[in-house]
Order: structure tokens, then C-alpha cells, then sequence
């Protein structure tokens, strides 16, 4: 959802530059980027399942990804959003009388009806304990702020010396499309030991990613301060992941030093303008793609989604075959983390081979010094290079709705010459090309990747 009023960022800014605790803190932040120092890969309930995944769904997809994806780097499983809400519906949200679990310290916990080993106080511990057992990680989702349940009944905070929920939040900066929580205020006494609370609970349950929603638009300075806190206090590598976008490029600073991954863009659909708004939002993230911190491009809508998803009914993804290999070419090229959005256990063949190909995977684990060549007139040219065997990666897109382009690129300014040797990475070609530039005659909304290399 968009904030319009401007003045909404500078009162988070402001509210931000209170937080005494969260700004004095040193953050470890070479260690925490280490924990992802390629870009996560895995699997997201939300484009599928929306607000109502249940436990044997999760565990079905992780089956899969053993058998079909880990090998290629696929690891982690996350539920995300309102898994903690006993009857929440498709379709969007039940906000008018949604039942909530949580503990006596205003934590959520699993519904028990859609999480069955939850039981017992267990909260997602017997769940991850069945995805680590697969060599796989667990993530999960959560709103920023406290809930508003909790500042009802005035619940306490877990080691906070009696402060109650009442005391740390504001009902100004809501989350305007999902009202559960209110605002935490990050310099208020009690703050920072919630967020402590939280991620001891998490740690517990063995969370290996969080997605912590509406921290980007407007940007929320304060509260990401104090999850960072958290996270470096709670004794686990847990990746960060904020969301949604648009994470605003004035933040790059911040939000490169205090999360793993963060989105650039509101959710990505299967409709041709969610790749071509994506693709052009991209254009001024390019700079901060690095080891440990990336720039999210969001969910992969690809395969069988909205079975009881937000968008749409029970569908296959809508994209061309075209159109699907131009996103998943972007998504790669560009070094986003990977989040397949669909059902993995409904995937025709021509799905998984969008997600396993040897040779686009190594692409993107490996490669580096992404960048823009050019955007302009409906042609995109992105590269990188491969420092393991000297390659470079090109891709080129044809946005057109209409046209048939050629799209041409000179060697020089790749930094190769001479003879070439040529790789197409989707379809295996391969061929020398001796000329001083490599062209493409691209259909509307299609794209090609390839692999080259100077041959001595």
C-alpha cells in the first residue's frame, strides 16, 4: 500500500532519530552479512497460500525442494504472513473478527488448527526440526510493531521490569492494509526488550530467515534498528528480509548495513507491467548488489498460485513462456534472492526447468560486478562477470509490447575482444562469434542469456 503524504517519512525519520538504544548499539555487521554471502534461495507461502497455509502444505513443499532444488541451492521454506490467526481467509484478510493466538508477553504463536505440531507450547519448533532434518532452513513472517491485542489487555514484556504494551507504542504510521499491530516507538523503554523477546522466541523455534513486512514504505528506521539489535543478541543466524517495496534509495546506507535483503517493489504478479515496473525501479539499486545485502526483486509468481492466494483464482502463472524466461533471466542476472511463489509440488516440467538449470544457477551464485549496460527504447542489456573462469554474463530483454528488436552490444564494452565463444545458458547453443559485437533479434517481451568467453 502507498503512503502518499511525504510527511509520513520524515515523522518515521524523526521518530528514528530518538531511538538512544537501537543508534548506540555496534552492530556486527561483517558477521551478519556473512550469513548471506550469496543471494537466499527458496520457497514463500504467499503467492500460493496467501494468509492461510496450513502445516502438511509447508511439509509439501519442503518434500519437494529435497528432491527436486537442493541441490542447486534451494534451502529455505517460509510461511509467511497471519500464521497465527485461526480463520483468516483467501482473498485477502479477515480483519473483522480475526482470532488471534499469542502468549501472556504479546508474542504470536502458531494456530494450532493449521499448525497441529505447534501443541504443547511448541510453537514452530517441531516444524523447523522436520525442515532442518532435511538439510532445508526455516523462515517465517512477521508484521513490525506489537499487536494491538496486546496494548488492550496491556500484556507485559518479557524482561522489561513491568512495562506493559501500552507503554512502548503509537497508533500514528499504522500499517494501512493490515491493521493487527501498532507502531513501536524505539527510544521508548521497553522497546528494544519486545523485539529482544521476540527473536529469543524465534531462536528457540530455530528460525533461520525472518520477512518483517511494512518496514520500507515509509521506511522505518527506528524499528529496524531494533531488530538488528535483536537479531545480533539472540545467540542464532537468522537472515533479514524487509518488505515490501519501495524501500526508498535515500536508505541505501542504512538498509545495506542492517538487512540481508530488502524489496525494491510492492508485490510482483503475473502481469507484464509487474516485470516492466520492476525492471525500471532496478535501474538505481544496481550499485548496492553485494555480498550480504541484496536487493530483492520479490516473490517468483511462476508455476500454480492463488490456489487460495490474494490475487486471482487457483491458476497457473498467466506470463507467456516468453515472458516467463524474461523474468526468471532478470531475476538471475540481476542477483535477487530467489523465492519461488508457487505450489512447488503442482510444477510442470516447464516450471522446474525455469529453476533448475545448472548453469543459470552458477551464474547466479557466482557471478559478480553486476551492471546496466543500457535501458532505453524498449532494449536492456545487464552483465556480469564470472571471476572463477573469467566469463561474462550478458542479457538482453526486448520490453516492446509491438516490436521485433535487434538489440546489439559491442565487446569492448564488455571488456572482451578478439573471437568469442558464445553460450546460450537456456537452450545449451553454443557458437564462436568473430565479429566486434554480439546482437539479438528478440520478439516482444522475450529476452536471451548468454555466457561468453575470449577464445586464445
Amino acid at each position: 500500500m502507498k503512503i502518499k503524504n511525504t510527511i509520513a517519512l520524515a515523522i518515521v525519520i524523526v521518530l528514528a532519530s530518538f531511538s538512544s538504544n537501537a543508534q548506540n548499539k555496534t552492530f556486527k555487521n561483517e558477521e551478519f552479512k556473512q550469513w548471506a554471502q550469496t543471494p537466499p534461495m527458496g520457497w514463500n507461502s504467499w503467492d500460493c497460500y496467501g494468509s492461510t497455509v496450513e502445516e502438511h502444505e509447508v511439509k509439501a513443499n519442503a518434500d519437494y525442494m529435497v528432491k527436486n532444488l537442493k541441490k542447486l541451492g534451494w534451502q529455505y521454506i517460509v510461511v509467511d504472513i497471519r500464521w497465527f490467526v485461526e480463520n483468516d481467509k483467501a482473498g485477502g484478510y479477515n480483519q473483522k473478527d480475526p482470532r488471534y493466538v499469542m502468549d501472556q508477553y504479546g508474542r504470536y504463536l502458531p494456530a494450532l488448527n493449521r499448525f497441529p505440531s505447534a501443541k504443547d507450547a511448541q510453537g514452530f519448533k517441531p516444524l523447523a526440526d522436520y525442515i532442518h532434518k532435511k538439510g532445508l532452513k526455516f523462515g517465517i513472517h512477521i508484521m513490525r510493531g506489537i499487536p494491538k491485542k496486546a496494548v488492550e489487555d496491556k500484556l507485559p514484556i518479557k524482561g522489561a521490569n513491568g512495562i506493559t504494551a501500552d507503554q512502548i507504542y503509537t497508533a500514528a504510521l499504522q500499517c494501512e492494509w493490515l491493521k493487527d499491530n501498532y507502531t513501536i516507538v524505539a527510544d521508548k523503554p521497553g522497546a528494544q526488550q519486545y523485539y529482544d523477546s521476540l527473536f529469543e522466541l524465534y531462536a528457540q523455534w530455530g528460525v533461520d530467515f525472518i520477512k518483517i513486512d511494512d518496514l520500507s514504505r515509509p521506511y522505518h528506521e527506528g524499528e529496524i534498528n531494533l531488530i538488528r539489535n535483536a537479531i545480533d543478541k539472540c545467540g542464532r543466524k537468522i537472515v533479514l528480509s524487509t518488505s515490501p517495496g519501495e524501500t526508498p534509495i535515500q536508505a541505501a546506507p542504512h538498509v545495506t548495513t542492517h538487512a540481508n535483503m530488502w524489496r525494491m517493489v510492492d508485490d510482483v504478479w503475473d502481469t507484464w507491467p509487474h516485470i516492466t515496473h520492476l525492471m525500471n525501479v532496478a535501474q538505481k539499486w544496481y550499485p548496492y548488489i553485494a555480498p550480504g545485502t541484496w536487493p530483492d526483486c520479490d516473490m517468483i509468481p511462476l508455476g500454480r498460485i492463488s490456489l487460495r492466494g490474494e490475487r486471482g483464482e487457483d491458476r497457473m502463472s498467466r506470463l507467456t513462456k516468453d515472458e516467463q524466461y524474461t523474468l526468471i533471466t532478470f531475476f538471475n542476472i540481476f542477483k535477487s534472492p530467489l523465492f519461488f511463489g508457487g505450489d512447488l509440488p503442482s510444477n510442470d516440467a516447464f516450471t522446474l526447468s525455469l529453476l533448475t538449470n545448472k548453469a543459470v544457477a552458477k551464474m547466479h551464485s557466482e557471478s559478480t560486478a553486476v551492471k546496466q549496460l543500457f535501458q532505453k527504447d524498449a532494449k536492456i542489456a545487464v552483465t556480469s562477470k564470472n571471476p572463477k573462469d573469467s566469463s561474462v554474463y550478458l542479457a538482453l530483454f526486448n520490453i516492446s509490447d509491438t516490436a521485433t528488436e535487434n538489440i546489439s552490444v559491442n565487446f569492448s564494452d564488455l571488456g572482451i575482444s578478439g573471437s568469442v565463444q558464445v553460450s546460450n545458458l537456456w537452450t545449451g547453443e553454443k557458437s564462436t562469434v568473430a565479429s566486434a559485437a554480439i546482437s539479438a533479434t528478440l520478439k516482444p517481451h522475450s529476452s536471451v542469456l548468454y555466457q561468453l568467453k575470449s577464445k586464445k
